[in-house]
Parts: structure tokens; C-alpha cells; sequence
């Protein structure tokens, strides 16, 4: 703990350029994350929580204001160093895993460690503490499709943790779980910030989000005072038993990842970052945009081309 916040974000806005047209996605967010935080980010599709969510994990540029990761302003940084910086800093949580399918838990955890430059020994010792961390000892040598949805989402933490950030971004953590299986993840995440990890959860589910310290609401592509009572448009799968998906033109995913096929993008692990010029993911606050219409990132995170980070 050295007292520096690990993510500061002052009136930053993010438009993009579509079909030559601007759309903005944030319209001047302002946001501490502090050491050991716990937050929930809540909205409705189209809000501009998982644009604000890529600027915060370094994914993505913003397009004014100032946004300052682990004491660093990001405008200043090129590329690699945002990159590095990622790595250093950031662990990433998505709804869909983004797993290598031909690898296995073990090595799908220490992948971070490969753009570390860390030796394979190591790098499978520290996977291997990890996967014992978030309770998967017993799976260390499975691949994906031997182990169940929360098993899998528990590896992507494990993930998220080998490099030791000082904050996850867990984007829809539990959408593809049931509800059973979703507490247990949301009572992992709750312990890993008992720890010191900072918790940053974007999230549909009004339930979800008050487990959390704190939360904000947004709307608009603006953070907004929450009112009292469930914020209109959230649902609450766990209640319900439903399981709900991304909505309409927003993805869970980071900028360039590709499906788990085997051989895909991994968020945060490589080189370059959108360029904040009209670069970047498709925001979630255009219903009607498609995957591949808008501009994308010249350079995204590096793609994990070998199926064996070991």
C-alpha cells in the first residue's frame, strides 16, 4: 500500500468515429478507484460501462480529460509501456473466459508471465500457487472443456492474479453462470479484496452490485446519482434464475478478442492500446453497430498464438 490511488479518471470522455460520424461514448466521467476499493458499475446497455471499463484496465484511449493508472498519466505512455503497464497493473475478468481450448489450467494461468519474460519453471510454479489460491489444486492439468463453467471463470481469475495487480476488472463476471455458481465467484472476488485487491465489477444485476462497497450508476455515457430502489433496466438473475447476456450492441468482451477457439487474444497481456483517436472497441452506447463496423485498434493486446504458455 504506498498510498497512490490505483486508478484516477478526471472529466474523461471517449467518442468514436463512425461511418463519419462522432458518437460519444463517455461524456466526462470522473472516478477514483482507490487501494483496496470495492466498486460496482451499473447501467443499462448502451450506458457506457464497458467503454469506461476498457479505459480503466488501459485497453483503450480516452478521447479528452485525464486518466492516470497506478500514478501514471496513460497520454504520456506509448504503446508498450501502456502495455507493460497493463500487465503490471490490471487483471482482467470477462464473461466469456477467453480460455485457450488445447491448453491447460495451468498453462492458460501462466500466460501473463510469458510477456514477463519469466522463465517456464517459474511461471508454472506461480500458475500452480494461483490455481490453489482460487480452489483448483485438483485441476492444474485440465483443459477447458473438462471443467465447468465456474471452474473455468475460477482459471480466469487465477489469471487475472499471477502478475499480482493492484486491481481486476471483472466485466459481467457471473452473466454466463448459474446462480449458485455465481455467488461462489462474487465470494471469491469478495475475498481476493479482503486481501488488498482493488474490485472494479461491471454489472446488469442489481444484486451482483450490492454486495459491493460501493456503486455507481451510469446513464448516457455519465455517472448519475443512484436513485433509490432497483435502477430501471437491471435485472437480477439471481432472484430470478435467469442468466442474462450482453445487450443490444455491448459486449463483454475486451477490444479484439476473438472466441475460444484455441488460439485467440488474451486481454491485457501484449503490446499497444487503441490510440484514442477514433481507434477502439466498438461502444456499447451504439445499439445498432455490429462486430467489425467501427474502427478498431491499430494495435491491440498480443495475440496468444502458441497453444502452450508453459
Amino acid at each position: 500500500m504506498n498510498g497512490i490511488p490505483a486508478i484516477v479518471a478526471t472529466d474523461v470522455t471517449r467518442t468514436y468515429q463512425l461511418d463519419g460520424v462522432s458518437v460519444p461514448a463517455l461524456r466526462g466521467v470522473s472516478l477514483t478507484v482507490a487501494e483496496g476499493d470495492y466498486l460496482a458499475v451499473v447501467g443499462t446497455s448502451g450506458s457506457g460501462k464497458s467503454t469506461l471499463m476498457h479505459l480503466l484496465g488501459g485497453l483503450d484511449r480516452p478521447t479528452g480529460g485525464t486518466l492516470v493508472i497506478g500514478g501514471r498519466d496513460v497520454a504520456t505512455l506509448s504503446p508498450s509501456e501502456l502495455a507493460r503497464l497493463r500487465n503490471e497493473t490490471i487483471g482482467f475478468v470477462f464473461q466469456s473466459f477467453h480460455l485457450l481450448a488445447r491448453t491447460t489450467a495451468r498453462d492458460n494461468v501462466a500466460l501473463p508471465l510469458v510477456y514477463r519474460g519469466i522463465g517456464r519453471r517459474e511461471r508454472r510454479a506461480r500458475a500452480a500457487e494461483m490455481l490453489d489460491r482460487v480452489g483448483l489444486a485438483h485441476r492444474i492439468d485440465h483443459r477447458p472443456n473438462q471443467l465447468s463453467g465456474g471452474e473455468q471463470q475460477r482459471v480466469a481469475i487465477a489469471r487475472a492474479l499471477v502478475t499480482g495487480p493492484s486491481v481486476l476488472l471483472a466485466d459481467e463476471p457471473t452473466g454466463n453462470l448459474d446462480s449458485v455458481t455465481g455467488r461462489s465467484v462474487l465470494t471469491l472476488l469478495e475475498s481476493l479484496n479482503a486481501d488488498g485487491v482493488a474490485v472494479v465489477l461491471v454489472t446488469h444485476d442489481r444484486e451482483v452490485a450490492e454486495r459491493a462497497h460501493r456503486q455507481i450508476v451510469m446513464r448516457d455515457g455519465l455517472i448519475v446519482d443512484p436513485a433509490p430502489g432497483p435502477t430501471p433496466g437491471l435485472a437480477s438473475p439471481f432472484s430470478s434464475g435467469s442468466v442474462p447476456g450482453p445487450g443490444p450492441g455491448e459486449s463483454d468482451r475486451g477490444p479484439g478478442l476473438a472466441s475460444d477457439s484455441g488460439a485467440g487474444f488474451v486481454p491485457g497481456f501484449g503490446s499497444g492500446s487503441g490510440s484514442g483517436s477514433g481507434a477502439g472497441p466498438v461502444p456499447d452506447s451504439v445499439p445498432d453497430a455490429k462486430p467489425g463496423s467501427g474502427p478498431r485498434p491499430a494495435s491491440g493486446p498480443a495475440a496468444a498464438s502458441g497453444e502452450g504458455a508453459g
